[in-house]
């Protein structure tokens, strides 16, 4: 992939991946949603490395906490996962990935990783326009 291809240079990498605060394990949560539907699919974890790896390849890679190994999307499912954006939060401790999903993007082989049992909540109303309760 081409510098162009990639859209930032190793510089501008490094740069982004210097501003994320990392947990002390040195992880943080990387949200991952369907570039085009803006569904949510997974979240999963990245360190340093693996959010170079995805940032610069255009292929999702993470870091297995159970396996303590890389683990680029796909490579042993065929479930890939092409990276299209990322993003940080406001406070630069959560990422949010975008991506083309190739599959299933569960281990349990379902679409999303939120397709399990709905949790009961309170449904809350938003109060209307003219500031008073709906």
């Amino acid at each position: 992939m081409t510098e162009a291809q990639q859209g930032q240079s190793e510089p501008d990498v490094e740069a982004r991946i210097a501003q994320v605060a990392f947990t002390a394990e040195g992880l943080a949560p990387a949200i991952v949603q369907q570039w085009d539907t803006r569904e949510v699919l997974m979240l999963a974890w990245v360190d340093a490395e693996a959010l170079r790896r995805t940032l610069t390849s255009g292929r999702a890679t993470y870091w297995s906490r159970s396996r303590q190994e890389y683990w680029r999307k796909g490579d042993t499912s065929g479930h890939a996962q092409y990276v299209k954006s990322a993003a940080l939060d406001c406070d630069a401790d959560t990422l949010l990935v975008r991506v083309e999903q190739i599959g299933a993007a569960c281990h349990t082989g379902t679409r999303t990783c939120f397709d399990g049992d709905p949790v009961p909540v309170v449904v809350g109303d938003a109060p209307d326009a003219s500031g008073g309760d709906a």
